[in-house]
């Protein structure tokens, strides 16, 4: 992904959004799952998400400290929207959205790292947010998987947690 012709300060704020709609959205299909296991795994996710974007405002407000934090309605740099909207779509659709967007923030955070240049702390923690991108991807792969093999994939076990 080049990010080259856009603004720093647009690549936050886009990171940011992306950020805020990225957990808003695995709230979203949470809230959907009986799967307790599964739902804890979207719920660690969406959290990660909110870390992320706490981290790149922590960035923006050091770098533009008299500048408001206006988080666009549309953001600048081309990512992937989440939208889920349809409610015929299969779990299996679900996923490969997720995956697909999960894919592209991992390029977008190589891409951000690479436009910083001074300071390699930053630059080395968006490269890390890279990698956990790509581990999400991963998480959602194997999961998908796992609806295509079982059946049963989002049954619900009633007194599943209770313990022993």
């Amino acid at each position: 992904m080049d990010l080259s012709s856009y603004s720093l300060e647009d690549i936050m704020l886009s990171a940011m959004k992306s950020e805020i709609d990225s957990r808003a959205t695995y709230q979203q299909i949470a809230g959907k799952i009986k799967n307790a296991f599964l739902k804890d795994k979207i719920n660690f996710i969406a959290d990660e998400e909110e870390k992320h974007r706490e981290f790149v405002e922590t960035i923006f407000k050091n770098r533009f400290p008299d500048k408001p934090i206006e988080i666009p309605d549309k953001t600048p740099v081309p990512l992937p929207e989440l939208k889920l909207d349809d409610e015929n779509i299969s779990p299996v659709e679900v996923f490969e959205k997720v995956m697909e967007a999960e894919k592209a923030a991992n390029e977008f955070y190589l891409a951000f790292a690479n436009r910083i240049e001074d300071d390699e702390e930053i630059r080395r923690t968006l490269q890390y947010f890279a990698s956990m991108e790509l581990g999400h991807y991963r998480l959602f792969e194997l999961e998908k998987e796992n609806m295509e093999t079982y059946e049963t994939f989002d049954a619900d076990w009633p007194m599943m947690h209770v313990g022993p």
